[in-house]
């Protein structure tokens, strides 16, 4: 009986210091993982999410074209949501957003369908539009079928270059301006190609982020 007991002081010992052990590592990781919540740092947040922040006298934007026919395209300037599919301000074709290049003040926002619709408003629009105004463009499902070539000519004077090759639901997006003396360097675009594209008849989303030099007198 003595030997009996015994044995069941042991075995109870070793299942407390068990439990003890257990409980102590539960407690250390739990307290080490509030001490580093504690003194862990949040990255910095930039203007419209981009990955660092835009010098000063500039302006900060961010930009995708749409996803297939389903998502429409987003264009946020200085943390501004200009165009997106929660605005409801986006369609097919080329969504278009004006900025003033000195205040950065939106001033108009514009889609045009390239599929279905007629490129006469949208050469007029461009032909519209003042020196020193900032155009961010981007592509919904197909932006290309009904761009002629004076549609292409006022863009590519807007500072594209990829406008002249801009096809059949392609992907593009682009931010140039008004009077630019030189080609503008904040421009993506994907060919639509069945062999590698990420949507069935669409190419990938493609995104742009970048820092616009402010307008100075």
């Amino acid at each position: 009986m003595r030997v009996a007991g015994a044995a069941k002081l042991v075995v109870a010992v070793a299942v407390f210091l068990l439990t003890f052990y257990v409980i102590s590592q539960v407690f250390e990781i739990k307290m080490d993982a509030s001490l580093g919540n504690l003194f862990a740092t949040k990255p910095p947040r930039y203007k419209c999410g981009i990955s660092k922040a835009c010098p000063e006298k500039h302006f900060a934007f961010k930009m995708a074209s749409g996803a297939a026919n389903v998502v429409g395209p987003k264009i946020c300037l200085e943390d501004n949501v200009l165009m997106s599919g929660v605005k409801n301000n986006v369609g097919r074709g080329i969504n278009v957003a004006l900025v003033n290049g000195k205040t950065g003040e939106v001033l108009d926002t514009k889609y045009f369908d390239m599929w279905g619709g007629d490129v006469a408003p949208f050469i007029e629009f461009l032909k519209s539009i003042q020196d020193g105004t900032i155009v961010l463009m981007g592509t919904y499902d197909d932006g290309a079928t009904k761009l002629n070539d004076e549609a292409r000519r006022l863009i590519a004077e807007l500072g594209s270059t990829s406008i002249t090759s801009l096809g059949f639901r392609d992907n593009w997006v682009f931010c140039g301006g008004k009077g630019i003396k030189t080609k503008s360097p904040f421009e993506q675009h994907i060919k639509n190609n069945k062999d590698t594209n990420k949507y069935e008849g669409w190419p990938e989303v493609v995104e742009m982020e970048g820092c616009i030099p402010q307008k100075q007198d």
